[in-house]
């Protein structure tokens, strides 16, 4: 095996904690009945793919969904019921990056959206009273800036072409099996993170 150099991680259930059962309940609770088969950890329909690569704005995110939504629902009660699924950042964690920015180059690949952004750099604000998540990285890449998402390799192509990384030098971590998939596709090495696991307990 080649040795390891550079470290990818993703944001949700790695570094932050995330819960969508909270966004399909508050969904549900504003109309959205079978929410689960518009968005969940392993897919996502085209309008959540849209607003994850940047190609619809966040005004037109809300109004496709209000007319999922009961009569009447505000742009503000989705925009809470969206964000619910953000939990507290793993601090251990985050410390743990500190340590082994020595080591290795790290990087952050996440698919995200410009509403969960905004929401969890207020978190992360409010928790670790640093200015920004970035900090930790060489460079973080957020699929709506990018207009690309995993699990598609080319997605992963484009991250190491622009960070000038070798694939088999490249440890992708993250807890969606999905992702894990396409960045193995991709050539790189992987690390499935499991639920209840953490990434300072990983032995590299």
């Amino acid at each position: 095996m080649t040795k390891i150099k550079n470290l990818l991680f993703d944001l949700g259930g790695v570094l932050l904690n995330i819960d969508y059962n909270k966004t399909a309940d508050a969904f549900k609770k504003l109309g959205v009945t079978k929410f689960d088969e518009l968005y969940s950890q392993a897919d996502a329909n085209d309008l959540f793919e849209a607003l994850e690569t940047g190609k619809i704005k966040e005004e037109d995110f809300y109004i496709t969904l209000q007319q999922y939504c009961h009569p009447g629902t505000s742009k503000e009660q989705i925009e809470t019921a969206w964000n619910s699924m953000l939990g507290s950042f793993r601090i251990e964690s985050l410390n743990w990056l500190k340590v082994i920015k020595s080591k290795y180059n790290i990087f952050l690949l996440s698919n995200t959206n410009s509403i969960h952004l905004t929401a969890f750099n207020k978190i992360f604000k409010e928790e670790v009273n640093q200015s920004s998540m970035n900090d930790y990285f060489i460079k973080a890449w957020y699929s709506h800036n990018i207009q690309k998402r995993k699990p598609y390799p080319s997605t992963y192509h484009f991250v190491l072409n622009e960070a000038g990384l070798k694939a088999a030098e490249t440890l992708f971590i993250d807890d969606s099996i999905k992702n894990i998939e396409g960045a193995k596709e991709a050539g790189l090495q992987v690390h499935h993170l499991l639920p209840g696991d953490k990434i300072e307990e990983m032995i590299l």
